[in-house]
């Protein structure tokens, strides 16, 4: 499921406000067009952002001089440095990433319940959306297939990031999940399992999202009756529908650039989309050979039966 998003591609880098460097604009009016129509085709770059080419300088490649390429829109900015060519024949983009502060490597799970072993060197980050039905297909793969292969190897996460453009109950539903969590993780995950189990139920026949609040607050008003927790804190967190530890969440999403769920972070390698199992434990086993520990064997295919023979 994709994500409304006012701005894609090149801008994710961010057009944050305060960034106020300015670029000295260029005099070649062919040249800026053709960079410009170059920029916007191939970044998705929206027709209200204003795209003006600074001032050539040379890089550090003999064959290409650096390009400023300023992209504003409403008083904020920001300055994309280029690559052209000497001949004005092509346009590049070289990035370069810092290693030690890669957001994939630092998600905060701070506080949120765990399922698996606490003590992991394997951590799955999964940010899922209780409505999607995507996620539904990834919970069960990953419950219980994954965590039997793997047993006390790795360790499972959720982080919240309900797609609320197209999924109308799946914020309340987040706050509910987390309203347990406050006070026991496994009943947390109990109504996650729930959940992305009975996606339909909760939908109704006549998808009434009223009705769909009301079952959501029913079945984590019960799982906290049968694991006798506070029933009075619980009450009233479902009733306060408080959406600010959702939305943090949802930031780091977007921080990110999560455009969908399910999203899953395996040791900071991600993953996007329900896929087949085998291929998420390829990424999984890779993990754990880096954290210096062996993988399960690969599962042997089931022998397939010998044909009797006619009489037999």
């Amino acid at each position: 499921m994709l994500r409304l998003r006012m701005m894609a591609g090149l801008l994710a880098l961010g057009l944050a406000a305060g960034c106020k460097a300015q670029v000295t604009p260029s005099t070649d009016p062919a040249l800026t067009r053709r960079v410009e129509v170059m920029v916007r085709s191939q970044f998705n770059v929206p027709p209200d952002i204003t795209v003006t080419l600074g001032q050539r300088t040379p890089s550090e490649l003999p064959t290409y001089d650096t390009l400023p390429v300023n992209l504003t829109r409403g008083g904020r900015n920001q300055v994309i440095k280029f690559l052209i060519s000497k001949d004005n024949k092509t346009l590049a983009r070289l990035e370069t990433f810092d290693l030690d502060k890669n957001p994939a490597m630092n998600i905060d799970v701070a506080g949120r319940p765990i399922r698996g072993n606490p003590g992991a060197k394997v951590t799955i980050i999964n940010f899922d959306d209780l409505e999607c039905p995507y996620c539904a297909r990834m919970h069960e793969s990953l419950f219980p297939n994954t965590l039997n292969r793997y047993k006390d190897q790795v360790r499972f996460i959720y982080k919240d990031d309900p797609l609320v453009e197209i999924h109308p109950w799946a914020m309340h539903a987040a706050i509910d999940a987390n309203c347990l969590a406050a006070q026991n993780g496994d009943i947390y995950w109990k109504y996650v399992d729930y959940l992305h189990s009975h996606g339909q139920e909760i939908n109704g026949q006549d998808r009434d999202v009223q009705k769909s609040f009301a079952a959501l607050d029913r079945i984590a008003k019960d799982e906290g009756t049968v694991a006798k927790l506070d029933t009075a804190k619980l009450d009233a967190c479902i009733a306060k529908q408080d959406d600010t530890q959702v939305k943090a969440s949802a930031k780091q999403a977007d921080a990110l650039g999560i455009e969908g769920t399910p999203a899953v972070f395996i040791e900071g390698e991600r993953i996007n989309g329900a896929m087949p199992e085998e291929q998420l434990w390829m990424v999984i086993d890779r993990a754990l050979r880096a954290a210096g520990e062996q993988p399960p064997p690969p599962e042997k295919p089931e022998a397939t039966p010998t044909p009797s023979k006619p009489g037999q």
